[in-house]
């Protein structure tokens, strides 16, 4: 699991502080993808995010595996519900 302390020093060191609610989960996605894409050799991208639901795409070596639901609910929404608490959905399209 990504530590959440690592991941709020490189978003704020990296990027305005008041950016849009859509911009830091674009840029929180960057970093979780940045992971993904060193150790499973995939990558995640938001498609949308309102407040409450946030659609992904998965790609790479997560596009077809039979653990990218896995990979969607553990390093994926594990950091989106530390930094996105109200956040209701996430779910890959």
């Amino acid at each position: 699991m990504i530590k959440k302390v690592a991941m709020t020093e490189e978003i704020t060191h990296n990027h305005k502080t008041d950016a849009s609610p859509e911009e830091k989960m674009r840029t929180l996605l960057g970093v979780v993808s940045s992971y993904i894409e060193q150790y499973h050799g995939g990558w995640v991208r938001m498609v949308d995010f309102d407040g409450k639901v946030l659609r992904v795409e998965m790609g790479g070596a997560c596009e077809g595996c039979s653990l990218s639901e896995t990979t969607l609910q553990g390093w994926v929404a594990g950091a989106v519900k530390q930094f996105f608490p109200d956040i209701e959905i996430i779910e890959a399209v």
